[in-house]
């Protein structure tokens, strides 16, 4: 009977495992599409429906990708970088925007385009809040000699992410040699940060 018991029990918690990841993100996905179709469609669906006769839920979602495309095709093939630019710069000078337009940028660079993974050099080590404890962070780059000068110390720049958000942390120069260098992946490191430490990488 015990031995029944721990099989259920043991099917159970595997059941979870498999079924809760992705019924939640099934669940995102359509809620997702949900409310973007809520917003787009009050603009979009009277226009179809006086136009063309017709209108399902969706379409709006179907038409936002085919914007961001057409918007993405003419930044790269017709848009001068230099333009691009000087626009962007002045678009963040308006108030408001200058506040909220930078961080966001970072956060669709973050999460689309994989830049910053790609300014992650190596999973580390360093002891943080204080010695003895070991927080993972990214190295990022050698300091500023600047910096070591002052200092009389080899620093490098480590990149403490934030739990469960990788996006945001603080940046600690350490010295290079209370570093501890690792093999571990930087993807593997990202789902370990963003599960709390339930993924081991």
């Amino acid at each position: 009977m015990n031995e029944m018991l721990k099989r259920i029990r043991k099917y159970f918690i595997t059941g979870l495992i498999v079924f809760l990841p992705l019924t939640l993100s099934i669940y995102l996905f359509v809620l997702l599409i949900s409310i973007a179709d809520g917003f787009l469609g009050k603009v979009i669906a009277p226009y179809f429906r006086r136009e063309f006769g017709f209108y399902f839920k969706g379409l709006s979602i179907l038409i936002a990708v085919y914007l961001v495309i057409l918007t993405g095709f003419l930044a790269t093939h017709f848009v001068p970088r230099r333009i691009y630019v000087y626009l962007e710069n002045l678009f963040i000078k308006i108030p408001f925007f200058k506040q909220v337009y930078p961080a966001i940028k970072e956060m669709a660079m973050f999460l689309f385009s994989g830049d910053q993974l790609k300014s992650f050099k190596e999973v580390v080590l360093v002891q943080c809040p204080r010695t003895g404890l070991y927080a993972v962070g990214f190295l990022t780059n050698e300091s500023s000699h600047r910096f070591c000068e002052l200092t009389r110390q080899e620093l490098c720049n480590v990149f403490i992410p934030s739990v469960p958000s990788p996006l945001t942390g603080f940046v600690f120069l350490v010295p290079k040699k209370d570093i501890i260098f690792t093999d571990v992946k930087i993807e593997d490191a990202i789902k370990f940060l963003v599960s709390g430490g339930v993924v081991n990488p």
